[in-house]
Parts: C-alpha cells; structure tokens; sequence
C-alpha cells in the first residue's frame, strides 16, 4: 500500500515539475519569463511576456499537468492488473497534491515555479468535473468584469472546497483536500492580495489584441 502511495506522489510531483512556461519562453523566445513581469513560471505571466499563442500553449499543457496526475492511478492499476490495495480517490489526491507542489517547486527548473492555478485546474477537471465548470465559470465572471487573473483564481479557489461539500457531504478526504488545494493557490497569492487590497495590483485585458 505505502509503495502505491509513494509511486503515485512521485508520478504527480514529476508531472507537475514540468516546467512549461520556462520551456516554451527559452524555445521560442529565448528568455526565462521567471527574469521578467511578475516572474512567476505560469500561465498569466507568459500570456504577458510573451503573448498569446505561448500562453495557450502553456495554459493547456499545465491544465494537463494536472488531468495526467490524477489519471495515473488508474493507469498503475492498469498496469497492476488491478492489484493495487489502495483507494483510488486517496491515490488521486496524493497524486494531486504532489502535482501542485511539483509545479510551484519544480525539480526541473530549481525549485522555482508557478502559483499552481492551471495544473490545479486540471486536477479539478479528472476529479471534479462540475466542479471544474462552476469554478471556470465564476473565474471567467470575476475576471472579465474587474480584469484581475488573480482575484479570478482565488474566487474559483474559495467556491471549490463549497462544491465539494454541497456534492459530496459525507467525504471528510474530500473535503480536506478541497481546502488544502485551495488554501495553496490562496497562499501562493498572497502578494497578489497585498496588491489587490492597496490598489497595486496589475490588470489583464481578456479581449485585448
């Protein structure tokens, strides 16, 4: 059982580490976006520095970072011929877990990452797919009307854990996970909140070309 556990956590933690946004701005453009804007190794940051088309790119491959993750167990059960002892859901969350700390301290690139929004989406989107719309719904509806990516993120972090519990009010997994997911994308944008609250913080145009 603990080597179920271990090999699903290494299996998340080395999707996550994938360090997509220092990837594709040292191949097409040939800079680090970490040495640039915000700094940060995500989505919004290279929709930023290098535009459009590379931060799709990233966008959808961190957001599969984290659908792969929580798909693995079934694949190791698969591939076990389902011998695996564990739990599928525990399996999922450790894989999931480990998935966002890869992306945030990702061995990769120096333990230097993202704020872990698009991989937990993914995540979201293989373990919680209702979930998943609501919560890109109320993103999409905090961000168009104030143009903050990161006041989008926390809202959606904020509504997850209430959705689970509305779906599923007798798992306590599931519900501590939801809170420990979005506690970690809330903590991984605790400077953003400094901003918000004194006015600082930058803003994003969906529909600007």
């Amino acid at each position: 059982m603990i080597v179920d556990f271990i090999l699903t956590g290494l299996i998340g933690y080395l999707l996550g580490s994938i360090p997509t946004a220092v990837w594709v701005g040292k191949a097409w453009h040939g800079i680090d976006v970490r040495e640039h804007g915000s700094k940060n190794a995500g989505a919004t940051n290279t929709f930023r520095v290098l535009g459009k088309k590379p931060g799709i790119v990233v966008l959808t491959i961190d957001i599969l970072k984290g659908v792969l993750a929580v798909l693995s167990p079934f694949l190791i059960t698969f591939l076990s011929e389902g011998n695996i002892e564990s739990s599928i859901d525990h399996l999922q969350i450790v894989a999931a877990i480990f998935a966002v700390l890869g992306h945030m301290f990702p061995v990769f690139a120096g333990f230097k990452g993202g704020k872990g929004v698009a991989t937990s989406l993914g995540i979201i989107i293989g373990m919680q797919p209702i979930a998943a719309v609501i919560c890109i719904v109320a993103f999409l509806i905090v961000f168009i009307s104030f143009n903050f990516v990161s006041l989008g993120a926390i809202v959606a972090s904020i509504i997850f854990p209430v959705i689970v519990f509305m779906r599923h009010p007798e798992s306590t997994e599931m519900h501590i996970f939801s809170f420990i997911l979005a506690g970690a994308v809330i903590l991984a944008h605790r400077k953003n909140i400094k901003r918000l609250i004194k006015g600082e913080e930058s803003k994003m145009n969906l529909f600007k070309k």
